[in-house]
């Protein structure tokens, strides 16, 4: 009977569910993992979360070490939990008027359109009051640290 009324994607799903595979096609899918980080980090601040889970890569590893040195998040913790990890992060609010340390997140460099720039050409967010997380070859590091290695690489993201 619901074979019939049912739909071929709700049998799809189901089946996924059942069979454990859900959680594994969920991040099979997944074709930019820089922009899901920061939509995530920006979805848990609009909601006023003040913890947000986040699955584990060494590139996102680098950007949260970087957030929490630069005191745009409180603090944050790896987790070791199935084949890639969790990185748990605390998001900083303003105890008075509770708003988030983090105004704004912008992916620069995507997938489809690698965004690029040298030392003597880098970025500057809201003339030095945010920062450009770059990805070079010593490393992910801010738009200043790179400045200072005259090294240059691809602008992953804006953070203000």
């Amino acid at each position: 009977m619901c074979i019939i009324k049912c739909s071929y994607r709700v049998l799809f799903n189901n089946f996924l569910i059942l069979s454990g595979l859900s959680r594994l096609i969920k991040y099979l899918i997944m074709t930019d993992p820089i922009a899901d980080y920061l939509t995530r980090l920006r979805n848990a601040i609009m909601a006023h979360h003040r913890i947000v889970e986040v699955p584990a890569s060494n590139l996102k590893k680098s950007i949260t070490k970087i957030l929490f040195e630069k005191g745009y998040i409180l603090n944050y913790k790896f987790v070791e939990d199935g084949p890639q990890g969790i990185i748990k992060i605390a998001l900083k609010y303003d105890p008075v008027t509770k708003q988030n340390a983090i105004k704004n997140l912008k992916r620069v460099s995507s997938p489809g359109l690698r965004q690029y720039t040298g030392y003597k050409d880098m970025p500057r967010v809201i003339n030095g009051l945010g920062i450009a997380i770059i990805s070079t070859s010593k490393g992910v590091m801010t738009n200043k640290e790179a400045t200072t290695e005259k090294i240059g690489g691809e602008v992953l993201c804006y953070i203000y």
